[in-house]
């Protein structure tokens, strides 16, 4: 089961009744925070889901409205009593700001790594956190547990856009195990996709395990144009998270001139990438109330919905 919440839907600035860019999401009690604009910390003061298990967080870029409270957040995560290490990921330059940001956040009792630019991260899950995979990691273990994503978008700086693969377990095949000869002793280990020698022979999870079975997929696209290359990206999500700057189809020479879209670009997006659900966020501030225009959307693509500050979806694997 995969928790998401949209901790803040605004763009550019924030508004009485609607936070600045972020969204988190809370997976077997471990979080991954994208983005973090101003109102991070309240919206997540009000949810009630804490600080201090954030082990990942992603910044699509490094414009103000989506970074400019990470300073306060990681120092709250510091007085939260956190002493492991956290990662930041993000696109071309994240180092930099990231570093001039902790100007005022320099002292902090755990590690903050950096991962610039990247492609894809493979994260491993335990109940002391979520983790970059490292090669050493996985000379024994198969396959790391979520997937990471990531794709360059057309916006007026270095900005990315994620998705994230929760992969599903397979199940332990009893008969396989079985017809493989396999010690009973070292079925645990097996299934969890270990490589075992025992008595001089190597054995496999591939040995006890079944098919694999699909996982749920998480996209965010955020301050962008619409891009061919987005369709594949977000192919087949279970949710996909969109900005919708303006409602309006007559705004569309200002979402191409500031490098953003309108409801129906990314109502198409989500038609032809077969997602499951569209969330509309990243609103305008001069667009009050983006629910008026939600029909352009709608048109397009009929599971479309009007992001809120602090709605929360559920997401379970399928049977």
């Amino acid at each position: 089961m995969i928790d998401v919440c949209l901790l803040g839907c605004g763009g550019s600035m924030p508004m009485p009744e609607r936070n600045l860019s972020a969204t988190l999401i809370n997976y077997k009690g471990r979080k991954i925070l994208i983005d973090c604009g101003e109102g991070t910390q309240v919206s997540m003061k009000m949810v009630a889901w804490g600080v201090k298990s954030i082990d990942i967080i992603c910044i699509t870029h490094t414009h103000g409205d989506h970074i400019i409270g990470l300073p306060g957040l990681l120092s709250t995560i510091g007085n939260s009593g956190r002493t492991e290490p956290l990662t930041i990921i993000g696109p071309e330059g994240i180092t930099r700001v990231v570093n001039g940001l902790r100007v005022v956040a320099e002292y902090l009792p755990y590690e903050v790594n950096i991962i610039e630019a990247p492609s894809k991260v493979e994260l491993n899950v335990s109940k002391d956190g979520i983790h970059v995979a490292e090669n050493n990691e996985h000379r024994k273990i198969h396959s790391s547990e979520i997937i990471l994503n990531a794709i360059d978008v057309d916006h007026s700086s270095p900005c990315k856009g994620y998705s994230f693969y929760f992969k599903r377990e397979r199940k332990f095949n009893v008969e396989k195990a079985m017809a493989n000869n396999i010690p009973k002793n070292l079925w645990s280990k097996l299934q969890r996709q270990e490589e075992v020698t025992f008595e001089g022979k190597t054995y496999t999870g591939d040995m006890v395990l079944g098919d694999e079975r699909r996982g749920v997929k998480i996209s965010l696209i955020t301050d962008s144009r619409p891009m061919d290359s987005m369709v594949e990206f977000i192919a087949e999500s279970d949710l996909f998270i969109c900005e919708g700057t303006y409602g309006k189809d007559e705004d569309i020479d200002k979402a191409i001139k500031n490098k953003h879209m309108i409801f129906r670009e990314s109502a198409t997006l989500a038609k032809e990438g077969r997602v499951k659900e569209l969330i509309l966020t990243h609103f305008s501030p001069i667009m009050g109330e983006p629910a008026q225009f939600i029909d352009n959307a709608k048109e397009i693509f009929d599971n479309s919905v009007i992001g809120e500050d602090r709605m929360v979806r559920t997401l379970t694997y399928m049977d």
